[in-house]
């Protein structure tokens, strides 16, 4: 099995992964002084097993989910509707970057709908009004992503539609 594959670690595994995630004792957060840090699982240990991205944490997060390598509760309380919605969306058209989309499945493998509505996002077509800036400052996206998700450096996987292509669909013939 490779080093980076799922299932159980290997010593090259173990031995490389403490690169890329800082140690609980060492990450500023959590006092190396306590006892109980030692009953924690450190990063390197649950992360190293799944599946490796390039930027943020590390972890392809939706490869991982999709691939079996984690299976995250989808809901804490037994009356919760678990509801996917397989539908993209098309955020942002004829900017200057490509347009957005927004796929609602991998948003929604793992998170209920009022995790994002009514707020941050109304759920209706054209009821929110989007900004770079403000994602930038945490809000709207950047509420997760920045912070548990990729990062907002990765612009490529949410502007990912060439805007030449939405032109040609709608324009009118």
């Amino acid at each position: 099995m490779a080093a980076w594959g799922l299932g159980v670690l290997t010593a090259a595994a173990l031995a490389a992964a403490p690169s890329l995630w800082i140690a609980l004792e060492k990450d500023g957060i959590h006092d190396p002084a306590n006892p109980g840090i030692k009953l924690l699982q450190q990063p390197a240990e649950a992360l190293a097993p799944l599946p490796r991205d390039s930027a943020g944490n590390m972890v392809r997060w939706v490869q991982a989910l999709e691939s079996g390598a984690i299976n995250p509760r989808t809901n804490i309380l037994p009356e919760t509707k678990v509801r996917l919605l397989d539908q993209d969306i098309i955020v942002s058209k004829f900017g200057s970057m490509p347009a957005v989309k927004f796929p609602h499945r991998q948003h929604t493998l793992w998170l209920d709908c009022s995790n994002c509505h009514p707020f941050p996002f109304a759920d209706k077509a054209g009821a929110n009004k989007f900004s770079m800036s403000a994602i930038l400052n945490g809000e709207q996206c950047g509420l997760c992503h920045g912070a548990v998700a990729f990062p907002l450096t990765e612009c490529n996987r949410c502007h990912s539609v060439p805007n030449e292509s939405l032109r040609r669909r709608t324009a009118t013939p």
